[in-house]
């Protein structure tokens, strides 16, 4: 069973703490994405479950059974590195294959085990079995890489290699699949590609499965349910869609997307609305918090930009674009409004003006989408 439970991990390099009372309760068959920035320690979480780090306090369980002292190669755990770390003097196959000869060596006699040394030196040498052959081939059916068995890796594009290395952590069968930064030295387009055929075979293996990123669209886009991480703590796990709607800190709503910010004061509240003071602004909301220091949370989608004959919205501001930014399906607008600047995002239609700099513009926002925290 390929659930996986932390419970109170901390870990410590040369007195620094980088892993603070870690909590994650992982289930069987999930997609489950560890987000944040370099250095808060998601890599630190992902290399304790594998083994190559070891705790200095808590328990690392796998399937129900504690392995903090169980060694990395009995933990039933594939990796996917950043780097890929695949071999180059051999072909597709052979990668794919190596964990496989690496396990026939710890259950064969000396004799036989002469003969996996020496098919791992040269394959041509000393053939594989059948049973072998054929679960190394069907996982290369699997990534789409069948026709490529007998090239070097070198001679494959990064998508290639990427899956490459899937194929070799997926032949093992693991309990747990981890994935350190796996797309980060791909093309965007290559990204999306590839985001899209790990989550397919995610979903149709239902292998648990753990992937560190940095990058809040791979997360959103893949994961069942995300943990967001900075110095060394979770600061909120939940759905992707819960992360954005809801998000629990200023970091989590400017990380988990783009937002507009603003710092207020609520001065009263009526009938399920908020109404917060902002500079020489007062904006409705019908978010409702137990205090009266508040972050102001508003999306860029959320932010109407009116023509000069529409109607006012319960929250209208008047501002001046300062730089458009076309951006495909949608147009980016930076505007300023009294003394704060805020991002807005319109869909563009073919056809329609762009607004240039110096535009006046009116704005609304819905109370609805007014998040206070």
């Amino acid at each position: 069973m390929g659930a996986v439970v932390i419970e109170q991990l901390t870990k410590d390099f040369s007195g620094v703490t980088v892993l603070q009372n870690i909590e994650l309760d992982i289930k069987e068959g999930e997609f489950f994405a560890l987000l944040g920035p370099s250095g808060c320690g998601k890599t630190t979480t992902m290399r304790c479950i594998a083994g190559f780090e070891q705790p200095t306090t808590g328990k690392i369980k796998i399937g129900g059974k504690v392995v903090n002292e169980v060694e990395p190669n009995k933990r039933n755990c594939g990796m996917v590195f950043q780097s890929y770390a695949l071999f180059p003097h051999m072909n597709v196959f052979d990668n794919v294959a190596y964990s496989l000869n690496i396990k026939q060596l710890k259950a064969s006699n000396p004799i036989k085990k002469i003969g996996v040394y020496t098919r791992m030196l040269n394959s041509k040498l000393v053939k594989y079995s059948k049973a072998i052959e054929d679960k190394v081939m069907n996982i290369l059916e699997y990534v789409e890489l069948a026709d490529h068995a007998t090239k070097l890796t070198s001679e494959l594009s990064g998508g290639q290699q990427q899956r490459v290395a899937l194929a070799r952590a997926l032949v093992m069968e693991p309990e747990v699949l981890l994935m350190d930064e796996p797309l980060s030295n791909l093309d965007q387009k290559l990204r999306h590609t590839m985001r899209n055929t790990i989550r397919k075979i995610q979903q149709e293996l239902k292998i648990t499965t753990i992937f560190v990123t940095h990058d809040q669209e791979e997360a959103m886009s893949m994961a069942d349910r995300v943990a967001v991480m900075k110095d060394g703590e979770i600061l909120q796990i939940g759905t992707p869609t819960d992360l954005y709607s809801n998000p629990q800190t200023p970091f989590i709503a400017d990380f988990v997307g783009t937002s507009n910010i603003l710092s207020g004061n609520i001065i009263r509240k009526e009938n399920g609305i908020s109404f917060v003071e902002v500079g020489d602004q007062q904006v409705k909301s019908t978010s409702d918090v137990d205090k009266k220091d508040v972050q102001i949370v508003i999306r860029p989608e959320s932010i109407i930009v009116l023509d000069k004959n529409s109607q006012d919205y319960d929250n209208y501001f008047e501002g001046e674009v300062k730089l458009s930014t076309y951006l495909g399906s949608i147009v980016r607008y930076d505007i300023t409004v009294g003394e704060y600047n805020l991002v807005a995002d319109t869909t563009y239609e073919s056809g329609n003006n762009i607004l240039q700099e110096g535009a006046k513009v009116k704005l609304g926002v819905s109370p609805e989408r007014v998040l206070l925290i």
